[in-house]
């Protein structure tokens, strides 16, 4: 039996995920038409701009690269013009109109990090891991207008360790990602899946995070602090505030542990004291934080032992 001409494909997506499972369609040599990513984006105060990861990889492989402001009527127009077989969505970051779905010859796939209808949404790594979940996954679905609602084409499970971030979390998901793809899209394409429609009454959509989620509540559970801690390693990263001699001062934690229904004697929520010899821990709901390395705004980061060498009346201390 011959083999069935690969389809062509546009990819779009932005984020280091996308970028590798971007990197693995092109290595197993399906004919990618272009790129599709967002605008370049210059951090205030920076003179550089930053590309996403799925441009820088494109630039490397000489793959032709589009980065439209709007997917307007001209966006359309060109993607036309280019008659791909396939459009591969992989967190892009913008909402594609319905318009712009339908013009593949074999429609518009979506990989999305979670096990739909689970976690449907922008952020589904990030709130696996703040909702201590067990286990998460991929989902490859057909897109359609709605947010992640699309019929299921493959799914694969995976166990969240509990040592997992979101930087390792990430990075095991995409790896399973791009497996998933590569065997999902023959099939597709040879009309082997039938897709099947996602249970909307077991569907849950994922909380969109800013900047201020990242501020510690020290009433709540020491576990849902480290696991908020494990989501937002890359941003917005966990934070505090110490009243420092009157000052108010914000400190990051960006490196931390945590000890569940310690015994013994019970501090004030949020107050820093020495956990051990060599522990240095904040008291929060049925646990204690232990502190590793932590960052005064303006300061560079540091070891907590080399903190309390500078800042001995850390210690004792209430966190706001």
């Amino acid at each position: 039996m011959n083999e069935i001409k690969k389809p062509t494909i546009v990819f779009m997506g932005t984020p280091e995920i996308a970028e590798i499972v971007l990197e693995n369609i092109y290595l197993k040599n399906y004919p990618i038409l272009a790129v599709v990513t967002q605008p370049d984006y210059q951090p205030k105060g920076k003179p550089d701009n930053l590309i996403s990861p799925v441009k820088k990889l494109a630039l490397e492989k000489n793959i032709p690269i589009s980065q439209p402001q709007r997917l307007d009527v001209d966006f359309k127009k060109w993607l036309e013009g280019l008659k791909p077989d396939l459009i591969i969505v992989t967190a892009f970051g913008k909402i594609i109109p319905k318009e712009i779905l339908a013009i593949p010859k074999h429609k518009s796939l979506n990989v999305h990090a979670s096990l739909l209808p689970k976690l449907r949404g922008a952020s589904p790594i990030q709130n696996a891991l703040t909702n201590g979940m067990a286990e998460t996954g991929i989902t490859i679905m057909l897109m359609d207008k709605g947010i992640d609602t699309g019929d299921i084409l493959s799914q694969k499970k995976i166990s969240i360790e509990s040592e997992d971030d979101y930087v390792t979390l990430t990075g095991k998901l995409a790896v399973i990602a791009s497996h998933l793809l590569i065997d999902t899209i023959p099939d597709w394409i040879n009309k082997s899946i039938t897709p099947k429609k996602q249970d909307t009454a077991q569907a849950t959509m994922c909380q969109l995070i800013e900047k201020s989620d990242g501020k510690i509540n020290w009433t709540e559970d020491a576990q849902d602090i480290y696991n908020k801690f494990r989501a937002f390693r890359v941003w917005p990263g966990i934070f505090t505030f110490w009243e420092n001699k009157g000052n108010l001062q914000k400190i990051s934690l960006n490196e931390i542990s945590v000890e569940i229904n310690i015994s013994g004697k019970r501090y004030h929520l949020g107050e820093i004291f020495r956990y051990s010899d060599s522990k240095i821990g904040i008291q929060a709901n049925n646990g204690v934080i232990i502190l590793g390395k932590i960052q005064l705004a303006g300061k560079n980061e540091t070891s907590v032992d080399d903190f309390l060498n500078g800042y001995p009346n850390f210690i004792g201390s209430i966190l706001k």
